[in-house]
């Protein structure tokens, strides 16, 4: 006897549903469905709510909170060209972190049933639901979450004067690629350099 393929039902929540697709997977997450309305992601309404997030929420949540790990470091005595330039360091990081994770973890294929849920949640929801507006910038509460561990890390390299100006960029680098991320799904570039990279690099994200 043929088991049967199992078949998502997109009337219901997604996210418990697609790790029974098991090797099938990798091929149903890469065939988008190209509409503006978002799935529902849990049944459950309280988490329902931190998986949508509009993208003006990224810089005025972390901005702020960005400006003032910089500012210890400016307070602690650093010149300001050295604050300048941690900072950049730390947008730095956080880009070969951003394109480490793409490279070797969002485009992953996974085929067991909590592998695919975590990477349809990490990822793979982008993929499947590209012009969901809600979904494609990371919720902040999920965002200061994994951000703890990371200035832990920051602390731990770094001095004290200077770890705040390298976290601050690394925040700042976060918040240049969700925006960056979210415009090239929905913006509508009028100039060569974002047409480019809307044609060049939606594909990939």
């Amino acid at each position: 006897m043929v088991a049967q393929k199992f078949v998502v039902d997109l009337n219901k929540p997604l996210v418990f549903q697609v790790g029974h697709l098991g090797e099938a997977y990798d091929e149903w997450v890469h065939d988008p469905i190209v509409s503006k309305e978002g799935p529902r992601f849990f049944q459950n309404g309280f988490l329902e709510l931190f998986t949508r997030t509009a993208w003006w929420v990224i810089p005025t949540v972390w901005v702020p909170v960005a400006s003032w790990f910089i500012s210890n470091s400016v307070k602690s005595g650093l010149p300001s060209l050295d604050v300048a330039l941690l900072v950049f360091l730390g947008i730095f990081v956080w880009t070969l972190a951003e394109y480490t994770l793409h490279r070797f973890l969002f485009h992953v294929k996974t085929k067991s049933y909590w592998g695919n849920t975590l990477h349809y949640l990490l990822h793979g929801c982008h993929h499947k639901h590209p012009m969901d507006s809600y979904r494609l910038v990371f919720p902040p509460v999920a965002a200061a979450i994994l951000a703890l561990p990371i200035w832990n890390l920051v602390k731990l390299i770094c001095t004290p004067s200077v770890a705040p100006a390298v976290f601050g960029g690394i925040l700042l680098g976060y918040v240049m690629y969700d925006c960056t991320h979210y415009y090239l799904h929905h913006g509508q570039p009028k100039s060569d350099v974002p047409k480019s990279l809307k044609v060049k690099v939606f594909p990939l994200l």
